[in-house]
Formats: structure tokens, sequence, C-alpha cells
């Protein structure tokens, strides 16, 4: 079942990459940008990490939440964590519970074999829990910058 514009985001709790749990509940209040990657330290999840990472202090002055999802575990995100200086919580989906809530695992030609995935999406989640927009088939070089502007505009006309 896909997501629409208003419906409610699911909700989820998901192990951060020290291993703490993290609730999308706990940011009641606040716009939460929700990026779905499909793993940590490929090259299209590096360059859009990296690019919110530049843009982060930026999007922290908006008052939004930045919160990136993969399949991967704790530690990996860890290591990408590290790796890269990521100054936002990387979440942990290893069994994908939250990929299919969010219903992002899809088909993908992988070197000519078809294996199952996440579709690289971001979801702008609203202070009372709703899905406010959605970035479909995110592509990595320019993201950030395109969810900051989306971020100015509806701060904008919230105030």
């Amino acid at each position: 079942m896909s997501i629409a514009l208003n419906d409610k985001a699911p909700e989820f709790t998901l192990p951060d990459q020290n291993g703490d749990p993290v609730s999308l509940k706990d940011f009641r209040g606040k716009y939460v940008v929700l990026f779905f990657y499909p793993r940590a330290n490929t090259p299209g999840c590096t360059i859009e990490a990296c690019e919110f990472r530049d843009t982060y202090k930026k999007i922290e002055k908006t008052g939004a939440v930045l919160l990136g999802i993969s399949p991967d575990t704790s530690k990996a995100q860890k290591k990408f964590e590290e790796k890269f200086s990521l100054p936002f919580t990387l979440l942990a989906d290893a069994e994908k519970k939250v990929c299919n809530a969010y219903d992002l695992m899809v088909e993908k030609n992988m070197y000519g074999k078809k294996v199952m995935g996440v579709a690289r999406t971001t979801f702008l989640i609203a202070p009372d829990g709703k899905v406010k927009h959605i970035f479909h088939k995110v592509k990595p070089e320019g993201h950030a910058e395109e969810v900051l502007a989306l971020l100015k505009q509806v701060l904008k006309g919230a105030a």
C-alpha cells in the first residue's frame, strides 16, 4: 500500500548508528526529512549523504530534523557516519520493516540480475505526523538543496 500526501506517516522505532532506539514520534511538533537510501558506502548513497552533510546546518536552521534510513546494520551505519563525518542520525533497518511500511522495496536490475532493493525516496513529514511531500526516484546529485528549498518554501507558507 503506497503512501500518499496527507497520510499519517507510518510510525517506527529503529536503532541508530550507535545502536540507540529512535522513534519517529520523538520528533512530533517538528518537520522531519526522512530520506531512504539503498546502502551505506555505495557511490550514489555517498553523494546523497555528503550533500546532506554539506547543507545540514542550513536544514537545521529551518528547525527540521534529518534522518537517513537504509537496510544496513547499525555497525555499517556507524562506519558510514565516521568515514564521511555525517552530522545527522542514520537509522538501521536491517530487517527492512520500515522500508516495507513505506512501500519502498522494489525490484531492481543489478548487473542483469533482478534483486529487491530500496527505492531512493525522501519524505517530508509535517509536525502533525502527516506526509507533506514525497520525492520519488531521487537523483543523489542536488537532492539536499532541493529538500532545503522545499523546507524554506513550506516554512514561509507556515509563517
